[in-house]
């Protein structure tokens, strides 16, 4: 009897495997440097076939950026139990952002560092998901001040601005994390609700830190002439 013909994989799990191998390579290497015929050699198939499936360099780094970008919004929202209390919501929504970027350091940095420096397309798909991960993290911040009581109405742009902090300070930890051996995600969430949380507490209990009184500045003096009380400048004399 001759041999039996061999089952060919479904194109969907062949396809991932080639967006599996694309992501590790594209993270250690960067655009520019990865080549198609190392893609191809780790999915174990033809550089023809990946090009088959997924037409171009630029289409599977695209590819790449969409799967990788809609994998880490997924896991942050997943993270959230929404029946804990506002600090309980934020600690599971970080560890759960600290713990993907962890495991998957390569698509992290499809996300944060090659995609958003090679082209003006890539970066709006990964503006797009942080503008995702935000406009979340801002409904988290507003539903902690509704349940605060105290504070139950913050200026939106006042939570729009926390939000924006809060995303921009755990992309900078996340690199700094996986940069600095033995920091775990339990620890790099830990350092971020200790920087944050501190400050968000106090607000929503109705303790937010006030600038000082300060005095005005001096206006500064216009060209040609030197400042004045009252803001008018008066011609300067060649010596």
């Amino acid at each position: 009897m001759g041999a039996g013909k061999t089952k060919r994989m479904p194109r969907a799990v062949r396809e991932q495997q080639m967006l599996d191998a694309a992501v590790r390579i594209f993270g250690q290497r960067g655009y520019m440097a990865a080549s198609m015929d190392e893609i191809a050699e780790l999915a174990g198939v033809s550089k023809p076939l990946v090009y088959l499936y997924l037409n171009s360099k630029d289409d599977l780094f695209s590819a790449c950026v969409r799967r990788e970008a809609r994998s880490l919004t997924q896991a942050v929202r997943a993270g959230v139990r929404p029946g804990l209390p506002p600090d309980g919501q934020l600690w599971s929504g970080l560890r759960a952002f600290f713990t993907h970027t962890a495991r998957n350091p390569d698509a992290w940095r499809v996300l944060h560092l090659h995609a958003r420096t090679h082209g003006e397309r890539f970066a709006a798909e990964v503006a797009a998901m942080r503008a995702d991960i935000v406009a979340f993290v801002t409904q988290l911040i507003a539903a902690a001040a509704r349940d605060a009581h105290r504070r139950p109405h913050l200026p939106e742009e006042e939570v729009a601005g926390l939000a924006e902090a809060l995303v921009g300070a755990a992309e900078s930890l996340a690199d700094w994390a996986g940069a600095t051996e033995g920091v775990t995600a339990k620890q790099a969430a830990a350092t971020l609700m200790n920087f944050a949380w501190a400050g968000l507490g106090d607000l929503m209990t109705g303790r937010p830190w006030v600038p000082p009184e300060e005095p005005e500045p001096e206006p500064a003096p216009a060209p040609g002439g030197a400042a004045v009380p009252g803001g008018a400048a008066v011609p300067v004399q060649a010596g």
